[in-house]
């Protein structure tokens, strides 16, 4: 189950037991967070960060972000297999701030092959 697995490694067992504790099941009113897992199990995700204090959130912020950089990374690279890893760096800064302030920050990006400019 992906939902368990997530829970188990971002919070402790004292912190999950509690929040199985208090954790209150989804009305079907409200519309689920995650269509593919179980009410109680969002209940108790939602009570977990709910009760986690705000240097594990943004921890957890920042772990998110390196893995969108990461799987970025990884897309440039296949959509770029002979693109050296300062060019790589600098593509990835054309996603992450957009082409203009890039070429403003970084400078241009050297004129290469581009399979998207057609």
């Amino acid at each position: 189950m992906r939902d368990g697995r997530f829970i188990a490694e971002a919070f402790t067992a004292e912190e999950r037991r509690r929040a199985a504790g208090r954790g209150r099941v989804a009305h079907s009113s409200q519309v689920a967070l995650f269509p593919d897992t179980r009410p109680e199990a969002e209940a108790v995700l939602i009570e977990l960060l709910r009760q986690a204090p705000p240097w594990r959130k943004l921890h957890m912020v920042g772990q998110l972000n390196q893995t969108v950089r990461t799987l970025a990374l990884s897309g440039l690279r296949q959509r770029y297999p002979e693109a050296t890893s300062q060019e790589l760096r600098r593509r990835l800064a054309d996603l992450l701030l957009g082409p203009e302030l890039a070429a403003r920050v970084y400078g241009p990006l050297e004129a290469q092959e581009d399979p998207d400019a057609l």
